[in-house]
């Protein structure tokens, strides 16, 4: 029970990735404060999947995409669990189109669900910590969209792009307060959204050509941050940690020399 007497605070938690972190936190001993938007029909199934592994859960909707929103939920997380050893920061939102065509607006909107309500929780949560004595963990939950320039997700990409920069310049401020800040960048994830905006075949054929042979899983996401949020990942700081099946690797892949067997 690598988090026992732990509290971690996940956003965005109702499902998906950030259900699948709250599922693998819990599942390694720490309490959750479980954050989604405010009429979430998913926040306290959630909830129940946590209390049934016999821990405690708050079960917290609020609407993180603003300021106000990030300072309720984290005074009602502090008020109910009394303080907080971890944030994963799960903000998402992310609408496809061509840049020729992509809308200013969705754009603005992109980068503040995607990158400014990492700052406002991030920074919310931190001061906490920093109040408490220093030491905590931030996990920002990024993308490999951070990193490669995929067509049809202008706003996604410059968001991600940007959370990546921010999680450095936060980690490198805080070291003097012990706080470990890093990313999970994750690749192509198996979650509702994405059978959302994209068919079961459509999904399968794409898991069949990551080199891994599948889609990940939201619960591959959860064990990577778990362990950043362990003892095991006291020395690391200022990383992010890919975990996308060998997407990145596609373009070298057709490279490789033949199997001498």
């Amino acid at each position: 029970m690598k988090l026992s007497g732990k509290i971690a605070l996940v956003t965005g938690a109702g499902r998906g990735i950030g259900k699948g972190c709250a599922l693998a936190l819990a599942e390694a001993g720490a309490d959750i404060l479980l954050n989604d938007r405010p009429g979430s029909p998913d926040i306290h199934p959630t909830a129940a999947a946590i209390r049934a592994l016999g821990r405690r859960c708050w079960a917290l909707e609020s609407d993180i995409f603003s300021r106000a929103g990030c300072e309720s939920l984290v005074a009602a997380a502090l008020a109910e669990a009394g303080h907080i050893d971890i944030l994963i920061s799960n903000p998402a939102f992310s609408r496809r189109d061509n840049f020729l065509t992509f809308d200013p607006d969705l754009f603005d909107r992109t980068l503040h669900a995607s990158l400014s309500s990492g700052f406002h929780m991030s920074q919310l949560v931190a001061r906490h910590f920093v109040e408490r004595g220093g030491g905590g963990k931030i996990i920002f939950i990024s993308s490999v969209h951070g990193e490669m320039p995929l067509p049809r997700a202008v706003a996604y990409n410059a968001a991600k792009a940007g959370l990546d920069h921010m999680m450095r310049t936060i980690a490198a401020e805080l070291t003097g307060h012990r706080i470990n800040v890093n990313s999970v960048a994750p690749g192509w994830i198996d979650t509702p959204g994405e059978h959302e905006a994209f068919s079961d075949e459509v999904l399968a054929d794409a898991g069949k050509e990551i080199p891994w042979g599948r889609l990940g899983l939201p619960a591959d996401i959860g064990k990577a941050a778990l362990f950043l949020c362990s003892d095991d990942a006291d020395y690391i700081t200022g990383e992010i940690l890919t975990v996308d099946g060998g997407i990145r690797l596609q373009g070298y892949l057709d490279h490789q020399p033949p199997s001498k067997d």
